[in-house]
């Protein structure tokens, strides 16, 4: 791939620490600006910003002056999407790689539409990418499924520990823990997630060829803490969430063959009812149902301990990874958005040292 490309990170979340550091490492990549926020990060060293040493880079909250920098891509990172910051960033004649959204999106919803006016105007690409949804939830499945015919289910499961999630404020508002059942469900999160997870179960079902009924199937249910702490990321009270369960399915005569789920616990929690994670512990699953049946489990993307959780998450540095490998790739693809099916390959990059 030729040359260097310039790379403006937005946002420096969690995910956002994550892949600077990434872009710091990979070597087809030079980080050239970076929009934050908060005037406290306004006009300070991005190296500082992530904990390491000044790199010659000011973080800004000037959109505009972001916008007029001469990049290539942006790795687009807040919390929540805003279309019409996209589609101007899309306009301005930079790339986009995002774990924020448009995963699979339907090419006649009005706001698509919008942005892939956007990448025609600007003769660019956007890609949406992450993890979970993302590789784990569609890559990976499709993968694995060309080793078996004749299938039947596909699914993708994660089983994590949100003990380890070192953001207070998403873990209560947003993710519903320490609250009640009725404040949970009727949170924010399960439309936040739906939007992703509803996009990979359809690419896998039409990938597949499955003859699927449009509606995707979703269903919530949260467990309560028997007894109350003050010891977790939130405090909890006893009769509070500490634990949620979703499923996001394809079905095909009223049975499911694409399956997308996620089970978050506050581990170490007496919950009502009791679940658990399992003997494996905290994991990804990918399963396909066919001939012959595989299946993988994914570790790593956890932290072993609690404390190591709480300092840097591996499941979010490995987020921002799968954004980051991508870059090259969209740089050098066609204007327009482009999903997993439409690119090639995606592949890391050799530590520093070791590369040639």
């Amino acid at each position: 791939m030729p040359g260097m490309y310039r790379v403006i990170q937005w946002a420096t979340g969690g995910v956002g620490k994550a892949a600077i550091q990434g872009v710091l490492r990979h070597p087809e990549l030079e980080l050239v600006g970076c929009w934050v926020h908060s005037d406290d990060k306004n006009g300070r060293d991005v190296g500082e910003l992530i904990g390491e040493g000044p790199i010659g880079v000011c973080a800004t909250t000037d959109v505009d002056a972001l916008l007029a920098l001469d990049a290539d891509c942006v790795m687009y990172s807040p919390l929540l999407p805003d279309e019409q910051v996209v589609a101007r960033i899309l306009r301005s004649g930079k790339n986009v790689v995002t774990p924020v959204g448009w995963v699979y999106p339907d090419p006649q919803s009005p706001g698509v539409r919008v942005i892939e006016e956007a990448c025609q105007a600007g003769a660019v690409t956007l890609h949406g990418s992450g993890i979970h949804p993302g590789g784990i939830t569609e890559r990976f499945p499709l993968m694995v499924s060309s080793l078996s015919s004749a299938i039947t289910h596909v699914r993708a499961e994660e089983f994590s520990d949100i003990r380890t999630y070192n953001a207070p404020l998403v873990v209560r508002e947003v993710m519903g823990f320490g609250l009640t059942p009725e404040q949970a469900m009727s949170g924010p999160i399960a439309a936040l997630l739906e939007a992703g997870f509803k996009a990979s179960v359809r690419m896998v079902a039409d990938e597949l060829g499955f003859r699927s009924d449009p509606k995707i199937r979703s269903t919530q249910e949260v467990a309560v803490a028997v007894h109350g702490t003050d010891e977790l990321v939130v405090p909890m009270a006893a009769g509070t969430v500490a634990a949620r369960r979703f499923r996001w399915q394809a079905i095909v005569d009223d049975v499911p063959v694409v399956t997308a789920a996620v089970n978050w616990l506050m581990c170490e929690v007496d919950l009502d009812p009791p679940w658990t994670l399992g003997e494996q512990g905290e994991r990804f699953e990918v399963e396909i149902t066919g001939d012959p049946d595989v299946s993988l489990t994914f570790k790593g993307l956890q932290p072993e301990t609690v404390a190591e959780g709480l300092e840097r998450n591996p499941g979010v540095v490995a987020t921002a990874n799968h954004c980051i490998s991508a870059i090259p790739y969209v740089c050098q693809a066609a204007p327009g958005i482009k999903t997993y099916l439409d690119l090639p390959l995606i592949a890391g990059r050799a530590a520093p040292d070791l590369a040639r």
